[in-house]
């Protein structure tokens, strides 16, 4: 393993150099952290990304990024459908990884990875980025105060009109296209926050001609009698809201609530008893490097805000959703079990 305790400085490695990987990378260097290495299926690339950041080493490959010894941890930002792969790469190559959403392409793939990470006592933490904002841990707060009382419902939607070519990455099924892994799985995952593992699952999908789902709604029901609706789009724009409702009021999440936002709180007489206005530097997306980091210091390897479980058990709720409508990528071995008692 990597040894991270003889500084306090903990380097980071860029796997792949990708739009996602601009705009982490962008958020690393702009907040003090220390991009260290980047590696990319090419020379030119590397050179290209650690010129525009500043970064001191350019890999032409994956391998190479991994095997770097001034390499602590490493943000896998590749297309989702070979997240598993790299993220084994790397974890054994002793690096702890900052893998993006979702984890893996399915269940089965995110079960190996965090069994892998437990065995060689890696963290693993997936890149779900919202979860760490700063209107989130305010909300998870307010929650945990009771100031809504019981919570009983979330809406929420996820809703962008992208680009219809087929050859883009949330069309292209090789790649892992649609609206339910790369947009879905943010109402989802805030769904699992509130509420847990859901009871039972309806669902349903629109598809384009590549086979990719354009829109996918969702209605989770849990066993404490709540419920969860989300929608989820590549080809319309929405609100792009979300409102948690309690039995003593409510929260709204102004647009777009999966990034940094503002919300209100209002009492059972619709009054607004709170405000939060969000103020941050740059995109948001350094706080779940700042998570990462604070559990590598502490010598953990998985979060309480978002554990590793808890990531496990999103797949394979969205494995269940994508046997109801029928989703399937190419190659996938048996990670998409058929729907059972409803669920």
């Amino acid at each position: 393993m990597t040894d991270t305790t003889r500084t306090d400085t903990i380097r980071w490695g860029i796997l792949a150099t990708g739009g996602i990987a601009h705009a982490f990378t962008n958020d690393l260097v702009r907040n003090g952290f220390q991009v260290q290495a980047v590696g990319s299926r090419s020379q030119a690339s590397a050179d290209a990304f650690a010129a525009e950041f500043g970064i001191p080493t350019a890999h032409p490959s994956y391998e190479a990024l991994a095997a770097d010894p001034d390499v602590d941890i490493i943000y896998i930002s590749t297309p989702h459908p070979f997240h598993a792969e790299n993220a084994k790469l790397a974890l054994n190559a002793g690096k702890h990884v900052l893998i993006e959403k979702p984890i893996t392409l399915n269940g089965a793939e995110a079960r190996e990875v965090v069994d892998l990470a437990a065995t060689l006592g890696l963290l693993v933490l997936e890149g779900m980025w919202t979860r760490f904002l700063p209107h989130m841990v305010r909300i998870r707060e307010i929650l945990a105060e009771g100031t809504l009382g019981d919570v009983r419902t979330l809406i929420a939607d996820h809703t962008q009109d992208l680009p219809d070519d087929p050859a883009h990455r949330l069309n292209a099924m090789h790649l892992g296209g649609g609206a339910l892994l790369d947009l879905g799985i943010y109402p989802l995952t805030f769904a699992s926050e509130l509420f847990g593992r859901p009871e039972t699952i309806l669902a349903t999908a629109t598809f384009k001609a590549t086979g990719a789902d354009a829109q996918i709604a969702t209605t989770f029901r849990y066993a404490g009698g709540q419920i969860a609706q989300t929608l989820s789009a590549s080809n319309t724009t929405g609100p792009n809201t979300a409102t948690i409702l309690g039995t003593l009021g409510r929260i709204d999440i102004d647009r777009v609530w999966y990034s940094p936002t503002d919300f209100r709180v209002l009492n059972s007489a619709n009054e607004v008893i709170e405000t939060f206005t969000a103020e941050i530097n740059g995109r948001g997306m350094h706080y779940q490097a700042a998570e990462a980091e604070q559990l590598i210091r502490a010598g953990k390897i998985s979060s309480d805000i978002l554990p590793v479980e808890e990531v496990v058990a999103i797949m394979e709720t969205l494995d269940l959703v994508r046997a109801q409508i029928g989703l399937r990528y190419p190659g996938e071995y048996a990670g998409v079990r058929a729907p059972c008692s409803g669920r």
